[in-house]
């Protein structure tokens, strides 16, 4: 008697299945509505996932040779009716990718199991082995059993280790590339609405904090993603840039209570989809997705997670969703700050940013007294310079007090104690910045930031060569800083540091303040005609076109120290008119002069206002002219630092 195998084709991806005997779509055990036409398009591309299935090929397949149809048109009728159906979007997707004019390619990963399949040497009836031969034969089936028992061993072993992708290969599938490194791209807002950018925003940052408490994998830190916002660049070209083995893009989609995310695992090298998923939630449920998909992919490429990082990734406090959606507006204001630059004329703007992101911020702790993010929120506003460089000393003692209730609420914020450590540095608290800034990396040591701050306590200590290796770890993990040429210029190593402010220059990075670090490094290297234009460049995309033009005349008149006396002269004008003048350069462009009293009286107010220059008098290369004055010993006992 002939048996049929009666199994069912039953391809498994994400949440769906696709049964190919039935032609049936379900997701989740349901039954999706899916037309003939479009589920053969479908079934054609599962078979052969990853591949390119050209249009071509699926006009032989779909539409018999004489059969006059519309073919264009019919293709794209049955690609919609599948992405309609899979909840894809050709702009991100997740499951089908269009490849203009040429074809399709099923990217997401495919389950090889399949339900209900019988062992194929399985005995058929009447095959029945007779005594006998079982008794002539036991000495060379025993025999025969242990030589197998020994390779079923070995082979076991072999697997078990994955020796050389054994495992992959052999269960019909290739290997998950190894992957060490990633970056999450800006995830891209599917809402048609500008103004929930502030919740996409958030919800990139949120995987980006998740996937960064895994201490074996190096994320890059927004600051250096945020670049690639909208871009035209191809995932090999943005992989290589950033120097990751993976990126993961996605989008989300907000409409009233509900929250759908896609992402998706791409290889860096090959553009290879390595996973792909995508979540629907209510807004309840929303911040603990993002714990969700870091360890899905943490699981997909077999990174290590302890314990303890797991715990953390899988937590889920209650929230008060009036206060998250407070905190994420004040969160997009208060980047919409930083990133405004310091040109002149944008003050008000600028104020007005940071007011808006204070305000979210309180109304979030209005509404949730223990919501930990929205305090750490205020602390960065009042005691952290972003563009403009000097908060007001009264908002330091508020700045403390905002971040230590965040870290009584929750003692791991590793944000936290940055932002603490950021305080403590201007106000030369150096014991505490040591243990805040070390502690926030035994936190998060992917956090770049805690890595930065670090490195700059390091410098202040004047222990050089510890600040490089964590400025490179900083670079590591956020490619955009400049923590490294900083280190170089401190060791007067100016001609690494002037290739690397050439550099950003070149890529448009850091704006005008690039310019104006690279005049301070040709200055240095006594390239004085170069130092004066990179001041004009700086000055003019400040927004101070008459000091640019003070620069350019007394260069022509006196050559380099007209281009300062006339620049200083221009600076004092304005510093009486009111402006904000920068004390650390007015002592640097009077130490260049060597008018010693004028620099020291700027170092003055540079103490009053606990500006940044003062917590590198042990180092600053600009101080050298002044380092022999006994006034300067002084200085550096004022701020806590030995002579």
């Amino acid at each position: 008697m002939q048996h049929a195998n009666q199994h069912r084709r039953v391809v498994r991806f994400g949440v769906f299945e696709a049964d190919l005997a039935a032609r049936e779509l379900r997701r989740n055990g349901v039954k999706v509505h899916l037309q003939d036409q479009p589920f053969l398009f479908l079934e054609a591309l599962i078979e052969r996932p990853g591949e390119v299935v050209t249009r071509e090929e699926l006009r032989q397949r779909l539409w018999a040779g004489d059969t006059f149809v519309d073919f264009d048109n019919c293709l794209n009728t049955a690609m919609n009716k599948i992405r309609e159906a899979l909840g894809d979007a050709s702009e991100h997707p997740i499951f089908v990718q269009t490849l203009p004019r040429r074809g399709y390619r099923f990217i997401a990963p495919i389950d090889p199991s399949e339900n209900g399949q019988k062992a194929k040497d399985q005995l058929q009836p009447g095959t029945v082995e007779t005594a006998p031969k079982v008794t002539r034969n036991r000495a060379m089936l025993m025999g025969g059993l242990a030589i197998l028992g020994a390779v079923v061993m070995l082979f076991g072993a072999l697997v078990g280790l994955d020796v050389d992708g054994l495992r992959g290969r052999l269960w019909g599938g290739t290997t998950t590339p190894r992957v060490r490194s990633l970056a999450v791209l800006p995830l891209a807002n599917l809402s048609n609405d500008p103004a929930q950018e502030y919740f996409t925003d958030g919800m990139t940052d949120a995987l980006i904090t998740e996937l960064s408490q895994i201490s074996a994998l190096k994320v890059i830190s927004r600051t250096s993603v945020v670049q690639y916002k909208k871009t035209d660049k191809s995932l090999p070209q943005i992989a290589r840039e950033l120097d990751v083995d993976a990126v993961v893009e996605g989008t989300v989609q907000h409409s009233g209570d509900r929250v759908r995310i896609t992402a998706q695992l791409i290889q860096g090298t090959t553009d290879k989809h390595i996973w792909a998923s995508s979540y629907e939630r209510s807004m309840q449920d929303v911040l603990s997705l993002q714990g969700e998909i870091a360890n899905e992919i943490a699981e997909e490429i077999r990174v290590k997670v302890t314990p303890q990082e797991k715990l953390r990734m899988t937590h889920v406090r209650p929230i008060n969703l009036n206060a998250v959606e407070d905190y994420l507006q004040g969160r997009y204001h208060y980047q919409k700050a930083k990133d405004m630059g310091s040109h002149r004329g944008i003050e008000r703007a600028h104020e007005a940013e940071l007011n808006q992101a204070v305000a979210f911020f309180k109304r979030a702790v209005a509404e949730d007294p223990n919501y930990a993010p929205a305090y750490i929120g205020m602390g960065e506003v009042w005691g952290v310079p972003s563009s403009f460089p000097y908060p007001p000393n009264s908002m330091a003692q508020p700045a403390r007090e905002a971040l230590k209730k965040a870290l009584a609420i929750d003692p791991d914020l590793a944000e936290a104690y940055v932002d603490l450590g950021r305080i403590d540095y201007r106000y030369w608290n150096w014991s505490a910045l040591e243990f805040e800034a070390k502690h926030a990396i035994e936190l998060n040591p992917n956090l770049a930031s805690a890595h930065d701050l670090y490195a700059a306590f390091l410098l202040v200590m004047n222990r050089v060569d510890e600040a490089m290796e964590e400025a490179e770890r900083t670079r590591a993990l956020d490619p955009g800083t400049d923590r490294v040429a900083w280190v170089f210029y401190c060791r007067h190593q100016f001609d690494r540091f002037n290739e690397m402010k050439r550099s950003d220059v070149e890529r448009h990075a850091f704006g005008a303040m690039a310019h104006f670090d690279l005049g301070h490094g040709y200055q240095h290297a006594h390239m004085y005609k170069e130092a004066v234009e990179e001041w004009e460049e700086a000055m003019s995309g400040f927004g101070y076109d008459e000091l640019a033009e003070d620069l350019r005349r007394g260069y022509g008149a006196n050559g380099f120290e007209g281009a300062v006396r006339e620049w200083v002269a221009g600076l004092e004008t304005l510093s009486r008119q009111g402006e904000v003048v920068h004390p650390d350069l007015m002592a640097y462009l009077y130490a260049v002069l060597g008018e010693k009293d004028r620099a020291f009286a700027w170092f003055e107010k540079s103490m009053e206002m606990h500006s940044s220059g003062s917590s590198v008098f042990t180092i600053d290369p600009d101080d050298d002219p002044l380092r022999s004055d006994p006034r300067f010993a002084d200085l550096l006992r004022r701020v806590g630092l030995s002579p």
